[in-house]
């Protein structure tokens, strides 16, 4: 079992991993590297992809299971299904993005790795803006390509289920975000010696709880 310190020859300790340093606030030579612009599309690309998917699940099942249409959830995707087009598309996306932006796909994991000082202001504010972008691309396309099932099941937006108040449902969001953030942070500590292989695996196994 690895061991966080070690006792080297002299009796000094020493650390079996090196914390980066932290990333300057505002880093303004990113703005002149093609990776940086790279990140930014990977971003915008996956926040698409991922809310292109998960809404038109979350409408098929909408509609899969309108009363007028006297259909049942025995016929569709489920609640279950809906939990893994997330979980799978967060799995997929983080996979084939983590070594070109990290894979933050939200907002929130770019602004707590941000308050870390593991990015810069300027990479965690044209994260954020890239995410926000294609977040909205994404539902725009689902509307262009259903528009009739996207304006009459409420564009796959979140409901309270029946018996739950706002608060409730605040909470839940509150804590689930909290949970993912937490994980990023784990997963990517660098005092985990496999820490690489975890990382797009333990992320997907929140969205799915």
């Amino acid at each position: 079992m690895a061991k966080d310190i070690e006792v080297a020859e002299h009796g000094e300790t020493v650390k079996d991993y090196q914390d980066p340093p932290p990333a300057p606030l505002i880093d303004a030579e990113e703005l002149g590297q093609w990776s940086f612009y790279r990140a930014l599309i990977a971003e915008f690309i996956a926040t698409l992809l991922f809310l292109y998917v998960t809404v038109l699940t979350v409408i098929g099942y909408k509609s899969q299971t309108d009363p007028d249409k006297g259909l049942d959830a025995c016929g569709g995707v489920g609640i279950l299904g809906i939990a893994w087009a997330f979980g799978g598309m967060i799995f997929v996306l983080v996979y084939c993005t983590a070594g070109i932006s990290g894979g933050h796909i939200n907002p929130a994991v770019t602004f707590g790795l941000f308050l870390a000082r593991k990015v810069s202001l300027i990479r965690a504010v044209l994260y954020m803006v890239a995410q926000c972008l294609g977040a909205i691309c994404g539902c725009g396309l689902v509307k262009a390509f259903q528009k009739s099932y996207y304006n009459h099941y409420g564009g796959g937006a979140n409901e309270l289920q029946e018996g739950y108040n706002k608060g409730t449902g605040l909470g839940a969001e509150i804590i689930g975000t909290f949970v993912l953030v937490y994980t990023v942070f784990s997963a990517t500590d660098p005092k985990r010696n496999a820490r690489d292989s975890h990382v797009p695996v333990s992320i997907p196994v929140i969205n799915l709880t």
